[in-house]
């Protein structure tokens, strides 16, 4: 059974077509993708497509995105 997180990063990331599947890499890939998910979420966003192609943009946005978590 999967669970939200996962189908919120199936839709967004098409995780299940990523061509990492060996080794670590599909573990350590989704933690990463958790990790996006979760600073986009705790510096109020709701829609995650949204978020992603807003912070897509300008590469200075994500840097923003993590600083602000840290004041």
């Amino acid at each position: 059974m999967e669970n939200q997180l996962h189908w919120i990063r199936d839709l967004t990331y098409d995780e299940d077509h990523h061509q990492s599947r060996t080794g670590n890499a599909p573990q350590v890939m989704a933690s990463l993708r958790n990790l996006a998910l979760t600073i986009l979420r705790l510096t109020g966003h709701t829609t995650i497509a949204t978020a992603i192609r807003h912070h897509a943009r300008n590469p200075e946005r994500p840097l923003h995105a993590i600083m602000k978590l840290g004041c």
